[in-house]
């Protein structure tokens, strides 16, 4: 362990103690200490300094700790988003920035996107989405603690999802309280069905397998800078969760799908179970496709073989 580790570590101790104690007496001169320290990816993952930074910004009352903080968490997102943020220090990424023009990626960290996506049409793509700004707008400011559960199922998909939202390493530069936002969509999900029966399990099974998905990082990050609150969380869809990619690979499926129904008027499976809208006879042609994810049904289209009506139904 290196010397400008060992001393991070220790500062790292004294605001974990401070915290516990609810006492800010001496935040602000650990915290200018940091500030001298050139920081580096590798430091923030080994240390997750960025925990104790966020924790001791939540609970001060007094600006100056507060605004120090923010400023320092936000220069430490740099190195995550940079594209060798762990190789360079922050003195170094300073003199480089000095000598770039004013559209550096460093201009435009200072203020937050005009187009940051809305909640209800998150965008889940890593290879396409932008880097998120996590500025002190959109960092979680306040939480309401989640009650405690001595209910073993309960715990175990509290540390789950927990292991889930630490499965990269943007919650050590955001500073999230990944244990506390695991317990708040566990609850959630808790409140909808009211016990810990197979549908329950199934949906903190999906919302695990969504956010340790490597291929949709942002879904995680945007849970964990309280762009998706986690009673979304925990209600949203399979399709809501889906990166881009995911999602634009159904679309093009669907209209395959309709496109190949609408050119083949006679294939398909001969029936007399399905009543015509129109003409209310019931010669009918049907053909099913999995137009949706692989745990919904799947959509069933017909065809009236007299007037040539045609519908669907899932």
């Amino acid at each position: 362990m290196g010397k400008k580790e060992e001393e991070i570590i220790r500062i790292a101790k004294k605001m974990d103690r401070l915290v516990q104690k609810k006492s800010g007496y001496g935040a602000l001169d650990l915290l200018k200490e940091l500030k001298n320290i050139s920081m580096t990816l590798e430091l923030l993952q080994s240390t997750r300094i960025g925990m104790s930074v966020n924790a001791v910004r939540k609970q001060s009352t007094d600006e100056e700790v507060t605004t120090l903080a923010k400023a320092l968490i936000k220069s430490w997102k740099k190195l995550l988003d940079g594209p060798a943020g762990g190789d360079k220090s922050s003195g170094e990424k300073k003199e480089e920035e000095a000598t770039r023009p004013s559209s550096s990626p460093a201009h435009f960290m200072a203020t937050p996107s005009q187009d940051s996506p809305d909640p209800q049409e998150e965008s889940n793509s890593g290879s396409r989405s932008e880097p998120l700004d996590v500025s002190h707008n959109s960092l979680i400011t306040t939480f309401p603690q989640a009650p405690p559960t001595s209910d073993s199922v309960r715990t175990k998909c509290r540390e789950l999802l927990c292991a889930a939202l630490q499965a990269g390493d943007d919650y050590i530069t955001i500073g999230a309280d990944c244990e506390e936002l695991g317990a708040q969509i566990e609850q959630c999900v808790f409140q909808e069905f009211k016990n810990t029966d197979v549908k329950y399990k199934n949906r903190v099974r999906s919302r695990i397998a969504n956010l340790k998905d490597v291929k949709n990082p942002n879904l995680r990050r945007n849970v964990l800078c309280g762009n998706i609150m986690p009673e979304r969380m925990a209600m949203m869809t399979a399709e809501d969760m889906a990166s881009d990619e995911l999602k634009e690979m159904r679309k093009t499926l669907t209209k395959e799908a309709i496109r190949e129904h609408q050119m083949a008027r006679t294939s398909g499976t001969q029936t007399d179970l399905f009543t015509c809208g129109k003409c209310k006879k019931k010669r009918c042609t049907y053909t099913q496709v999995q137009t949706r994810s692989a745990d919904e049904p799947m959509t069933t289209f017909v065809f009236c073989n007299d007037c040539g009506n045609r519908w669907k139904f899932c």
